[in-house]
């Protein structure tokens, strides 16, 4: 990611057309989290046992690629919802026949559901990276699976799309200027109207690893692990960012938008980091790998969405379930799983979100947030050098998009007095502060927040 952006005319145009998308209201079902079930490995569990893994971790989505009849099996009467795959070497047979489509779906799925759960089939994965040029088939076979769903009543219940990498676009920063690739233009138009005309997402398969790895020096590690402590602005929107991920899938928004796309839904399909790597992949650390995923499930599950589209549900499939020995490449494409094939941990992961934020301050034994060795008290408060018109956007943000409980500062309530602003706002801070791990980030209020470590209780108000 380069760190340049441009401004004049066309930062304006930019700025009106983003005012016009990302100001509609946003009706919200909450996102998911869910595991990229992937078997390219020696010694892997029954397809049984590997849902029972899946189970008793409470994950409740799963991705495969294929239509394997143990795994659909497995997967049935567990509520799971599932996502299957056809791969590229199927393309061209059904692009051809809808015959071939019909035929699939009537072996690979009408046995299996809906006792299985399927509600996603992806047509082919990434063939824009795929060494023969295979995307023109990609739309014609789409057209004929959903031909066949249409015709067994399914098109409703089961979404047909397909999976890109982010290579898929030419720019990625700033997010504003987002664009999908020239070269694949061909390709995308009629993908997108039929992603648009039938609801169905955009797929993307996020790796903000590769981002770190292949330009350490434009990309802080911190940055793409949800840890920086600083933002990096969008010029032509003024929008922040501390974190790779969101200026990803908001490149991707502003890429749809550019070409008056403004309804497709992005859903990243994989996503993840390595434990393991490399002589020179340094960061492909369990710890790192532990510390993304933790804090990228307790960001989605948050629903706070992305600085272009706040509040907006993103549903991500964490890349991968196990470990997969036989895939070639360097040693990190051998290791994103979050278990052993012996079922056997790589790192603990808490798939509710609801544990300690993994690499920031822990909670003290009162149970208030402290610095990183859970010691020292600090506190968010309104700056003083803040306008009233920061304060007040600010305060809005977090008693909503934040997810604060602002009642207590409401008119006859316990909190409300002193009656102003400051004090309102140093409540609200604070308490989303104390809530998203009382880190440097989690103060910043786009610049109205200061980080204190005296009780400012006394000289503010005592509900803090």
């Amino acid at each position: 990611m380069g760190r340049k952006g441009g401004g004049g005319e066309e930062g304006l145009k930019l700025v009106l057309a983003f005012t016009l998308l990302f100001a509609l209201p946003v009706l919200c079902r909450g996102s998911i989290v869910g595991v990229c079930y992937g078997r390219n490995a020696d010694d892997l569990p029954t397809p049984d046992k590997a849902v029972d893994l899946i189970q008793q971790h409470n994950i409740k989505y799963a991705r495969i690629y294929d239509a394997n009849i143990q795994v659909l099996k497995a997967f049935a009467n567990t509520g799971i919802e599932l996502m299957i795959g056809i791969s590229n070497s199927d393309l061209l047979p059904f692009s051809q026949f809808q015959s071939n489509a019909d035929t699939w779906l009537k072996n690979n799925i009408l046995p299996y559901y809906p006792a299985t759960k399927i509600t996603y089939i992806t047509v082919g994965a990434e063939v824009t990276e795929a060494p023969n040029n295979e995307s023109a088939l990609v739309v014609p076979a789409m057209h004929n699976i959903l031909t066949s769903l249409k015709k067994l009543g399914l098109h409703k219940k089961i979404k047909v799309s397909t999976t890109h990498s982010l290579g898929v676009l030419s720019r990625s920063f700033p997010p504003s200027a987002g664009a999908f690739s020239s070269k694949h233009a061909l390709f995308l138009k009629p993908l997108l109207e039929f992603l648009a005309e039938n609801q169905s997402p955009f797929m993307i398969d996020i790796y903000p690893y590769y981002a770190y790895r292949d330009s350490p020096s434009n990309v802080s590690l911190d940055y793409a692990l949800f840890q920086s402590s600083s933002e990096v602005i969008d010029p032509n929107t003024g929008l922040l960012y501390t974190n790779m991920f969101d200026a990803q899938i908001d490149a991707l928004y502003f890429a749809l938008m550019a070409l008056n796309f403004r309804t497709i839904k992005v859903m990243v399909t994989e996503t993840g980091w390595p434990s393991k790597g490399s002589p020179k992949e340094t960061a492909a650390t369990p710890d790192n790998a532990q510390i993304y995923n933790a804090n990228l499930i307790r960001h989605v599950i948050n629903d706070t969405g992305t600085p272009a589209k706040p509040g907006e549900d993103v549903d991500v499939y964490i890349f991968s379930l196990f470990n997969e020995n036989r895939k070639p490449g360097l040693e990190s494409e051998r290791n994103w799983g979050l278990f052993y094939p012996d079922q056997t941990s790589v790192y603990n992961l808490d798939f509710s979100g609801r544990g300690a934020v993994v690499g920031m301050p822990t909670p003290n034994s009162n149970g208030t947030a402290g610095g990183f060795n859970g010691t020292t008290k600090t506190w968010c408060i309104a700056s003083s050098n803040a306008t009233q018109l920061d304060l007040q956007n600010a305060v809005d943000w977090a008693c909503s998009t934040g997810n604060v409980d602002c009642s207590p500062i409401q008119p006859s309530q316990p909190c409300f007095q002193p009656d102003n602003l400051a004090s309102h706002a140093s409540y609200a801070f604070n308490a989303y502060y104390q809530q998203n791990g009382a880190t440097d980030i989690a103060c910043t209020f786009g610049g109205t927040g200061v980080r204190v470590d005296k009780d400012p209780s006394a000289m503010i108000t005592a509900c803090i």
